[in-house]
């Protein structure tokens, strides 16, 4: 290592690696300024996994048939707003709120329809679209992946 470059902070490292037990989470990745530290894990599976599966599972019960049947046929709905980042889904502002969101309620794009705790920081997701929430595919306090299907507006 030259002297130029600056040492990682290892008490940080481990504690991003507690983080990453705790909620069952694969990956975390911390940016500020000029530092950038990403923690990751493999998680081994002894059993095939399908991405139509996690989306079933919070579906309210009279939707549940239809709802994995179209995504796993075609591919990702055109209106899935996906997670932005690694973190924990809230529905409300604060427990016992209102959720920002319901299915069946018209939203417009950039309308925050549910917040992601993020190292501590609470991230507002907004709408990408404007539309009819159809499902909301989270449940509240939920840990979230990046990329993972939260909510689908047609």
């Amino acid at each position: 290592m030259s002297k130029d470059n600056k040492k990682f902070d290892t008490d940080l490292i481990r504690d991003l690696a507690v983080l990453l037990d705790e909620t069952n989470l694969s990956e975390i990745e911390l940016e500020q300024s000029d530092f950038r530290v990403r923690v990751a894990r493999q998680i081994h599976f002894d059993a095939p996994v399908t991405v139509a599966a996690p989306a079933a599972a919070p579906a309210p019960a009279p939707a549940a048939p239809a709802a994995p049947v179209a995504p796993a046929a075609s591919g990702p709905h055109p209106g899935t707003l996906a997670s932005p980042m690694v973190g924990t889904a809230y529905l409300s502002p604060e427990p016992g709120a209102r959720a920002y969101v319901q299915v069946g309620d018209k939203v417009s794009e950039g309308q925050t329809v549910l917040i992601i705790e993020a190292m501590k920081t609470m991230n507002h997701i907004p709408a990408t679209k404007s539309g009819t929430v159809k499902e909301i595919l989270v449940s509240d306090a939920q840990p979230v992946e990046f990329g993972e299907p939260l909510i689908i507006v047609e």
